[in-house]
């Protein structure tokens, strides 16, 4: 299980910085360019757990830079290439400071509010009698704010939004309707391949004045999708939907007595569970992209990776 890549250290040509996230490495190229290596890393319940899963970071950087092709049409994004299966390069872009979360269905913190008794989630009514799963007549926008590290975001709504600044109201507006019609694309996209994108979350920058949509799009660590086969049976009949997520991870933690808790020890990762789940990864990106996985050569992925890049960033 060593053929992944956990960590990078790259001293790529021109590059200014290195950010760390969960997933993702981050390098600032020339203050132009962001190289940004989809790691094999997997975290839930906010913590990063200690094995990588083979292939993870492939399948999230080419879902999300399908999506991002697929959108290019509707507004800019930050996206130059992909000079390596785990790596994309794009355009340095100064972050708004909210992410944009779409909700098509009522579900996961959503119905968590809505059956506290809560009837408004971020400016917008809800009506009464609604139930789990159950579609929203219109999807609906209910933005977030980026939150500081070991925090947890917290809603906001248009209003709150403009009247403290965070973003000006036109720029706002702008960034709502692009969210909506990149949804509206993703829906259509997922409806050919018999899912439905429940709800997601897209973030955007500035560029020379000019809105961006960045970051990942339409994946599975960012997204959840049911699977529409058998759909309106289960919301009939009070069942829970088959969805289409990391969900599987999270509830095989549970079951092994780890909730992120203070005191709690990550269970053990037996080799059998992590090939499990690189093989659930590889049946997520089939599902959504319609397309069979190509899996790459990962006999030496940090040399792969380092020569693409570099090679690519030399055109450049």
């Amino acid at each position: 299980m060593d053929k992944t890549i956990l960590r990078s250290d790259f001293k790529f040509p021109g590059q200014k910085s290195l950010y760390k996230g969960k997933v993702r490495d981050v390098y600032n190229i020339d203050d132009k360019y962001l190289l940004m290596i989809v790691s094999d890393r997997i975290s839930a319940f906010d913590v990063v757990l200690p094995k990588g899963i083979p292939y993870k970071g492939q399948v999230l950087n080419q879902i999300a830079a399908k999506f991002l092709d697929a959108t290019n049409d509707i507004v800019p994004n930050w996206k130059i290439a992909t000079p390596d299966p785990t790596v994309t390069i794009g355009h340095i872009c100064k972050p708004y400071p909210v992410e944009m979360i779409v909700r098509a269905y009522l579900t996961g913190s959503s119905w968590r509010t809505y059956k506290s008794g809560a009837r408004e989630i971020c400016g917008i009514r809800l009506p009464e009698g609604m139930r789990e799963h159950q579609q929203f007549e219109e999807p609906i926008v209910t933005p977030t704010t980026k939150a500081e590290h070991g925090k947890h975001d917290e809603d906001i709504s248009r209003d709150e939004i403009i009247r403290s600044g965070l973003i000006p109201e036109h720029e706002y507006d702008l960034i709502e309707k692009y969210t909506m019609e990149v949804f509206m694309r993703g829906s259509e996209i997922a409806a050919r391949h018999g899912l439905i994108l429940v709800d997601t979350k897209y973030e955007f920058g500035n560029r020379n004045g000019k809105v961006y949509l960045i970051d990942e799009i339409n994946t599975p660590d960012s997204s959840r999708y049911f699977y529409a086969d058998g759909y309106k049976e289960r919301f009939d009949k009070g069942l829970p939907q088959k969805q289409l997520s990391k969900e599987f991870v999270r509830e095989w933690l549970m079951a092994n007595g780890f909730q992120g808790q203070d005191g709690q020890n990550i269970p053990d990762m037996t080799d059998m569970f992590v090939n499990e789940v690189s093989e659930r990864y590889i049946e997520l990106y089939e599902n959504i992209t319609g397309e069979i996985f190509v899996k790459a050569d990962i006999s030496d992925i940090t040399g792969r990776i380092e020569k693409n890049c570099k090679a690519f960033l030399s055109t450049l």
